[in-house]
């Protein structure tokens, strides 16, 4: 609700300023290019996106994803020691870092709230502290690949798309460690 208002607000305001410089024809011209900008950004992202879901059904169906999970098990045992021993629970919350780890956040979003909706019946009406780790796992969430900030920035027509990488890197690191180091000590805090 708060952003229709804020949405609306703009255009508005935008209108009636266009009105009093008398620059309509050229407010409208905007919005009329920004929009045909918007439909081609968002299909040159869900192509890109449609590639890299495919690329994550090929490396489910031939076992690659299930070895990338059980590559993450160690780590993930450690952020997870609640729910260690649930292979469900497991499962979903790796397949949701896998997809993170690939840069496909619309991929792993289904798969988080799978993972969120299996933890969340573990302790109905209580955010635990597995799955506060969770929220934070996945919305810092590591990326080697950011194939979605790829897709974007091909569309505006970067020769290099992926020359992004070793800042990527650098920032999802620390954004991930300073999330993890955040809610271990808020749980140790909350449980005392």
């Amino acid at each position: 609700m708060t952003m229709t208002v804020i949405w609306t607000g703009m255009v508005v305001l935008s209108v009636l300023c266009s009105m009093a410089t008398g620059q309509q024809a050229q407010v409208a011209a905007a919005a009329a290019e920004g929009a045909g900008a918007g439909v081609e950004l968002c299909l040159s992202v869900a192509g890109m996106m449609c590639l890299w879901m495919g690329v994550m059904e090929v490396m489910r169906r031939s076992g690659l994803a299930g070895g990338l999970s059980r590559l993450l098990r160690p780590v993930l045992r450690r952020l997870f020691p609640s729910v260690c021993r649930d292979r469900e629970i497991m499962d979903s919350i790796s397949a949701n870092v896998s997809a993170n780890l690939l840069g496909l956040g619309n991929a792993s979003t289904p798969l988080g709230l799978e993972a969120a909706r299996r933890l969340s019946r573990k302790s109905p009406g209580v955010a635990s502290d597995a799955l506060c780790m969770l929220v934070v796992c996945n919305t810092a969430s590591l990326q080697l690949i950011p194939t979605t900030v790829a897709a974007v920035r091909s569309a505006a027509g970067s020769g290099t798309p992926f020359d992004i990488l070793p800042a990527v890197w650098l920032a999802s690191a620390l954004s991930v460690g300073v999330g993890v180091s955040a809610c271990k000590l808020f749980a140790r805090i909350w449980r005392n």
